[in-house]
């Protein structure tokens, strides 16, 4: 049996960290494991004496601080436009997307009438969707989905805070929509909407 000894031990993790790193489809978890790894990296350097693999894993994690920094620190370019619900492009998106949609909110359906769509967005790129259906003021949600990289942004937190002036200059002032899941509905209450019976609502303010 091969016994490691402890710098051993640790070089192995810190090869682990970074490796898993790359698995992450999240930027914020790819950037905080990573962060982890250059850490445990450095660790391993100062136990080896290695000033290049000190230098080099101090620089990655000084990297990794500053990208969570601008996830997590509200420097974000999050947007929201209205987009017609017969569009192609959302067409598109939405079927690329489908299976990844069907794990959260396994019932979704484009609706026939009275159709609402934004078309959410991060640093100006597509990264999810809002689909519903209009009842005066209220939009009752039938699909609110984010993209994987982009899940970690707090894109719905802010749709329905900062950014829900795009809502209501459409005249919404209410929002009401239904958990596709456990997860769907722990993200609901998470960002402020209030179960009632069998929905969720929330009040844009």
């Amino acid at each position: 049996m091969v016994e490691l000894s402890a710098v051993e031990v640790v070089g192995y993790v810190a090869s682990a960290l970074v490796v898993v790193s790359l698995t992450m489809t999240s930027v914020v978890r790819l950037r905080a494991i990573s962060l982890l790894g250059s850490v445990t990296f450095v660790a391993y350097g100062l136990m080896l004496g290695s000033i290049p693999i000190i230098i080099t894993n101090a620089s990655i994690a000084v990297i990794n601080v500053w990208f969570l920094r601008t996830e997590l620190g509200g420097h974000r370019d999050l947007g929201a436009s209205p987009i017609h619900a017969d569009e192609p492009f959302l067409a598109d998106f939405l079927h690329f997307h489908l299976p990844d949609i069907r794990r959260f909110q396994p019932d979704f359906a484009m609706p026939e009438h009275d159709a609402y769509a934004l078309l959410l967005t991060r640093d100006g790129l597509p990264a999810g969707a809002l689909v519903g259906r209009r009842h005066g003021g209220e939009l009752d949600v039938v699909l609110d989905y984010v993209t994987r990289p982009y899940r970690d942004s707090r894109l719905g937190e802010w749709l329905y805070g900062k950014g829900s002036g795009v809502l209501r200059s459409a005249g919404i002032s209410r929002v009401v929509t239904r958990p596709g899941d456990e997860t769907h509905r722990a993200y609901l209450e998470r960002i402020g909407f209030v179960r009632r019976g069998d929905c969720y609502e929330r009040e844009l303010t």
